[in-house]
């Protein structure tokens, strides 16, 4: 049975000399990879960690991430990749909901650890490693040069479970997605079809820890024997002098990089005849941009991707010649292996030109929410992922995707849900009351600005509010603009969203 660390031994038993991994000028070939990846599997079960328990990772893009992950796979361990700008809190939740037992750290982590001992005590006992020189605790890397490179020899099975990948949920508390083996390995089928080859080199900018760039790219690449160039952060003039100098032929960039790519004055003169096919994705495109990006770099393939991690990522997804004739639309086709329905409320198909819920049937769909069996019965229902997004499907079979059940804001390629962000204000003692709300901006997708009510005598500033609620969520959860006024509800006490986002698009805010 085919496993995710299987297929990396596979890869290093075919191509052992192909190199897999190049990060800040280290390069590994695929048996060095698998070597060294043996070596991290050592230290970990050195900590006690078997079959089935849970190994998180806090780190920024890195070769140790990658490390890390895999060797947690070849334990037949779970791994728990998360958001390296999460809070204390956030980082508590994590911990505690997910058991795990070891935190492994990338650089610039410790400060979310720290303020761990302000909270309440976790559960659980956590050892806490790092992945790199010079940080406080115990050097997972350092340790693992003195292990041995044999496989540990662990029987893990295509079903055994291998990863929770965590996601936001209108409660304000992330909910673990639970995927095995095999539904991961179905995603990288998937993406095989789209064009993807084991000679194709894929450069890794977007977080790894979230599900798109991880799996349809890191882990679906490795299983195929591709090489793989990781940069630790976005920055336009790296990412571009990076394609050129590593001849990259895959890059996965959400819009608002893509758009600041675009302001580079010589992005249409660099050598990027090696680059094939640009995906991009985890927010919407603004149609000038996508035009402007067809013509600027005509020589490469762009492919709009949208989907879910609950679905693996599956969703839909548009060619390049759809890409180019109709950049205003979500995409056109399930991604493959993946069905695909507009539904009303009662599960039934609407019509071309109407609006209903989109919903994903594939192999690759999550096992459910870790620990949450209510939380999986809504959202999987009858076999069908119900992703809470409202589109609508026209004659040409073009899906556009118009607006979110669940108020989901996407600033800059990453999901903020309102609810969260109004549960951190709610205790500012200024504020009476508040209701987060967005609107289109050109450069992040959206913008996110916060309605306030101040209690009677009291001034609130945009400073106060950022502050505030930065002890409580990452940063980039934060409002960027600030309103004050009267927060209008229904006679039920519902906000009614519609009402300040159509006034927060046609008034400057405060």
């Amino acid at each position: 049975m085919a496993t995710l660390a299987g297929q990396l031994a596979r890869s290093a038993a075919s191509y052992p000399n192909q190199t897999a991994l190049i990060f800040q000028e280290r390069e590994r070939t695929y048996a060095e990879l698998n070597a060294e990846v043996n070596q991290y599997a050592h230290v970990v079960t050195s900590l006690g960690v078997t079959k089935g328990d849970r190994v998180a990772v806090m780190s920024g893009n890195s070769d140790s991430f990658v490390l890390a992950m895999y060797a947690t796979f070849r334990l037949g361990a779970l791994f728990v990749p998360l958001n390296p700008r999460a809070t204390s809190r956030e980082l508590r939740h994590l911990l505690a909901d997910s058991g795990a037992t070891v935190l492994l750290l990338g650089p610039g982590m410790q400060p979310a650890v720290d303020g761990l001992a302000e909270l309440d005590p976790l559960p659980q006992q956590v050892q806490v490693l790092d992945l790199y020189d010079g940080g406080p605790n115990a050097n997972v890397t350092a340790s693992a040069s003195e292990q041995s490179t044999d496989d540990p020899g662990i029987d893990v099975a295509e079903d055994d479970n291998c990863m929770i990948l965590y996601t936001s949920g209108t409660t304000g508390l992330a909910k673990g997605a639970l995927f095995d083996h095999h539904r991961i390995l179905w995603v990288g089928h998937s993406m095989g079809t789209l064009g993807l080859t084991r000679f194709d080199r894929h450069l890794h900018v977007a977080p790894l820890y979230h599900c798109a760039q991880l799996v349809l790219f890191c882990l679906n690449g490795i299983s195929m024997g591709a090489t793989h160039v990781i940069l630790p952060a976005f920055d336009p003039v790296t990412v571009a002098d990076t394609i050129e100098k590593h001849k990259i032929s895959i890059f996965l960039g959400v819009p608002t990089m893509y758009q600041l790519m675009l302001n580079l004055p010589d992005l249409a003169d660099r050598d990027f005849s090696a680059w094939r096919i640009g995906f991009f994705g985890a927010a919407p495109m603004p149609p000038a941009a996508a035009a402007k990006l067809t013509t600027t770099l005509p020589n490469v393939d762009f492919i709009q991707l949208c989907g879910q991690t609950e679905g693996g990522p599956t969703g839909i997804y548009s060619a390049p010649d759809e890409v180019r004739a109709r950049p205003d639309a979500t995409g056109r086709w399930p991604i493959p292996n993946c069905e695909v329905r507009i539904v009303d409320p009662e599960g039934n198909d609407v019509a071309d030109g109407q609006a209903g819920e989109i919903i994903y049937r594939s192999e690759t769909l999550m096992k459910g929410y870790w620990n949450q069996p209510e939380a999986t019965a809504e959202t999987i229902r009858d076999g069908w992922l119900h992703s809470g997004d409202v589109a609508v499907r026209d004659a040409d079979g073009y899906m556009t995707i118009v607006d979110r059940i669940k108020d989901m804001i996407i600033t800059g390629g990453r999901n903020v849900y309102s609810v969260e962000v109004e549960s951190a204000l709610a205790g500012h003692p200024d504020i009476a009351d508040v209701a987060i709300v967005s609107r289109p901006d050109e450069t992040f997708g959206e913008t996110i600005i916060a309605v306030v009510t101040p209690t009677p005598g009291a001034t609130v500033t945009l400073e106060d509010v950022r502050s505030f609620a930065a002890e409580y969520v990452s940063d980039y959860k934060l409002p960027r603009e600030l309103v004050l006024r009267e927060i209008p509800r229904n006679p039920s006490g519902k906000i009614l969203k519609h009402v300040l986002r159509r006034e927060v698009r046609e008034v400057p805010s405060s």
